[in-house]
């Protein structure tokens, strides 16, 4: 008995410290997926720099107290896993809507996203917005624009000045000629 409630004790511990280092949390009902199925997913949510991790639902409800994740308790109801992320929720919420349309027993229970509570649905909204780095490159090439015109411009006068020399240089070979 005491080897099992030290260990719930470890597990509550390690799910509050991965909820309070954490921005995004989503919740998934996984009934019905084969080990393989799990394992892809495992390992494109790495990919995307998330963990996913199957709770019990008790001690999910007890490390959620007093977080902006509390929302989430009503939710644990049955087999619930919890695919969390500290950095781009955009592309955790990719990785799930993208793998759920390949096997639809996978199901987004809700979630909450920057301290914000959502359902469902809104995942599959976030999932279509643009990632981190889309939007980085977007706003590189915003902030590129303004350079990339002055370099034109500065560049033009001296260009101009070679076509007119140039120009003259043939006229007066075509007039000696």
């Amino acid at each position: 008995m005491a080897a099992t409630r030290t260990s719930k004790i470890e597990e509550l511990q390690e799910l509050e410290g991965a909820f309070a280092g954490t921005e995004t949390a989503i919740l998934v009902d996984y009934r019905g997926l084969k080990v393989p199925q799990v394992t892809e997913l495992r390992r494109q949510i790495r990919a995307a720099k998330a963990t996913y991790r199957v709770v019990k639902n008790t001690l999910a409800r007890r490390a959620l107290k007093g977080t902006a994740f509390e929302p989430l308790t009503e939710h644990f109801v049955g087999t619930t896993a919890v695919a969390y992320s500290g950095d781009d929720p955009v592309a955790l919420a990719k990785v799930l809507t993208t793998f759920a349309k390949t096997a639809p027993m996978l199901q987004i229970k809700a979630a909450v996203v920057q301290k914000r509570s959502i359902q469902a649905a809104e995942v599959v909204d976030l999932a279509a917005l643009p990632g981190k780095p889309e939007l980085y490159a977007k706003l590189l090439f915003v902030l590129q624009g303004p350079m990339v015109q002055l370099v034109s411009v500065l560049n033009a006068a001296p260009r101009d000045l070679m076509n007119v020399l140039t120009a003259a240089e043939k006229k007066r070979a075509e007039a000696g000629a």
